[in-house]
């Protein structure tokens, strides 16, 4: 209760120090390699000349998406930045698909870790306050930017692991413990669910090929999941009403 109601009166200094004693605490974490296994999906044939098909054709919901969302949200710098992101995921996924390695999976990962923090941000400006969100938007890219570079010349992922389930702790408790200042609440909560559907489909992406008679894969099937969880929050933007006090 008083960790809550900490939340309520000082909520940017509270997320400030569950940022600050998250990021502390990765030194108590061991490193954590990428496992080359990640490579290995499970529907690995070659259609029409394009190879792993469609874990690259199915990133196209990513690029439409993103382009319906940079058109749309003109204007909002925390939202074009997270739309932005999503577009170029479809891209940075599809390039990483057509020949996955450890290469193609940082720019896969690159347009979604600006997506995750632009998120982040834009969660900031609604619930906490407009000009704290638009500052740290930066910063928090940055940040997304340097777990990645870590990761590739160390071989170590809590830094990417951090910026990637940091705001999936933190957006909940703003939505449960902070008032709106517009309506579309259950948009987020929509895209929430789509996103925890996804990392499930990402898991059990072999056991999928084998069930649908090898016809499709979880990975595919993640990937359309995720870009319905982006398509969630683009409705929370686009059908959004001031909230009155």
């Amino acid at each position: 209760m008083r960790f809550a109601a900490a939340i309520r009166h000082r909520p940017l200094t509270c997320l400030l120090g569950l940022a600050a004693i998250s990021l502390a605490a990765l030194a108590l974490v061991p490193p954590i390699p990428q496992p080359q296994a990640y490579h290995q999906f499970a529907d690995q044939r070659t259609l029409f000349g394009i190879p792993h098909f469609w874990n690259v054709v199915s990133n196209l919901p990513f690029v439409v998406v993103g382009a319906m969302g940079l058109y749309r949200v003109r204007g909002n710098l925390s939202a074009s930045t997270f739309f932005l992101g999503v577009f170029l995921t479809g891209f940075g996924s599809a390039f990483y698909h057509w020949r996955p390695d450890d290469i193609g999976l940082f720019w896969d990962r690159l347009p979604m870790s600006v997506a995750f923090m632009a998120a982040l941000a834009c969660v900031i400006e609604e619930r906490i306050d407009g000009l704290a969100g638009r500052m740290l938007l930066w910063p928090l890219i940055l940040l997304g930017i340097v777990s990645l570079l870590v990761w590739i010349r160390t071989d170590d992922l809590r830094l990417y692991a951090w910026v990637q389930f940091f705001p999936c702790i933190v957006l909940p408790l703003m939505f449960w413990l902070l008032a709106p200042k517009y309506s579309g609440t259950p948009y987020w909560f929509a895209a929430a669910g789509l996103y925890v559907l996804a990392k499930i489909l990402e898991h059990a992406d072999a056991p999928i090929h084998e069930a649908t008679g090898h016809a499709m894969s979880g990975h595919a099937l993640k990937h359309v999941a995720a870009a319905g969880a982006c398509y969630a929050i683009y409705l929370a933007f686009t059908r959004r009403q001031p909230i009155r006090s």
